[in-house]
């Protein structure tokens, strides 16, 4: 096992850069990037600005014309020593694959370079946006697998009962139902609507946190925790109940299960002591993927309702704003949590089932 965990650690880093190499060519294609940014920014403020530098404090208006080859409309009457010093200022007066190798290189130092439009290290970002993704993240994967496989065992067992019949109902219902819509719900009935004010609208934790005692602390953690992961939850139970439940159901079938129930042994021995490690094996294999997913994409909409600053919202402001170092820090982030967690995973296979040995795959 050993040797294949070092195998695996050492693909971690051609797969990491090519995951990057491949994002940063299809980003830097996209039009407008951050110069183009910068430029619109300025010329939203106001015309004094902008004049000045068109103008070039009081050159003739045949300098207006300048920047006529850029396919950007807002380039259009800016001096080019203005251009070019954005240029340099952002890093675009190196070749494209220079500033890629620039790139990776300050990763390996952990400096993920400076956020364009934030003005702060996008390391320093990161920290600060992680606890409230983290925390989504955790409890919504844990609260779905505390439920979602006793349910699915429980509907294996009682294949086409009433039982079975009616949780696929509901579960059906809560998958219907959009995460945001539920959460707008929740915020409604639940914290200061026109019904119950049981619960606060938004925020991680309360202004005066800081001044509350430990065990004041983790209430009012989570306190602000129920609706969100509660929103976030709803539409995740049905997809790992029924993997569940097929999972188990495909192993009932098999001749081992026969055998064991021939011999004599009890349904709770056939199901947890035979079934059961056979049967999570696919269940586990979800299990990166959908972590990863609720901390980045799925929590998106969710921080926004509930005005949770994390790490889904700082990466989709960062493509709005074409903010490439915030984009790719996180990018780069993710990527690397995600490899890490694969790994985690065929560790937990060989939990579920000692007899699965990675190091004699071919």
């Amino acid at each position: 096992m050993a040797t294949y965990l070092i195998r695996r650690l050492f693909l971690i880093i051609p797969t990491l850069f090519g995951i990057m190499l491949i994002n940063f060519v299809i980003v830097q294609a996209a039009p407008g990037g951050p110069i183009e940014q910068a430029i619109a920014d300025l010329s939203n403020i106001g015309g004094g600005a902008t004049d000045a530098i068109t103008r070039g404090g009081g050159d003739t208006m045949d300098q207006r014309v300048l920047e006529q080859g850029s396919g950007y409309r807002g380039r259009q009457g800016l001096l080019p020593e203005y251009i070019a010093e954005l240029e340099k200022q952002y890093g675009f007066d190196k070749p494209l694959f220079e500033r890629f190798l620039l790139m990776m290189g300050g990763y390996l130092t952990l400096d993920f370079g400076t956020s364009f439009f934030r003005d702060q290290q996008v390391i320093d970002l990161v920290i600060e946006k992680m606890p409230v993704s983290i925390s989504l993240g955790v409890w919504t994967t844990l609260i779905v697998y505390l439920v979602s496989i006793p349910l699915g065992i429980r509907k294996a067992i009682r294949d086409g009962s009433r039982f079975d019949v009616g949780t696929s109902a509901v579960l059906a219902v809560g998958t219907a139902i959009p995460s945001y819509l539920f959460a707008v719900f929740l915020l409604v009935f639940f914290a200061g609507g026109s019904y119950l004010q049981w619960f606060p609208l938004g925020g991680l934790v309360s202004d005066d946190w800081q001044e509350m005692s430990l065990g004041q602390g983790i209430a009012d953690y989570l306190w602000h925790m129920v609706l969100p992961v509660t929103a976030m939850v709803i539409g995740g139970f049905a997809s790992l109940s029924m993997l569940t439940k097929n999972s188990f159901l495909d192993q009932l079938r098999l001749q081992y299960v026969i055998t064991a129930r021939a011999k004599g042994l009890t349904e709770r021995r056939v199901l947890y002591g035979h079934v059961f490690r056979n049967a999570m094996l696919i269940v586990i294999a979800g299990f990166p993927a959908a972590f990863i997913g609720v901390l980045f994409t799925g929590s998106l909409l969710i921080e926004i309702i509930f005005s949770l600053d994390g790490l889904g919202l700082l990466g989709f402001e960062a493509v709005l704003r074409r903010d490439y170092n915030v984009m790719f820090g996180t990018l780069f982030f993710f990527s690397l949590i995600g490899l890490v967690l694969n790994i985690v995973s065929d560790l937990t296979y060989t939990l579920v089932d000692p007899r699965i040995d990675f190091e004699r795959r071919t």
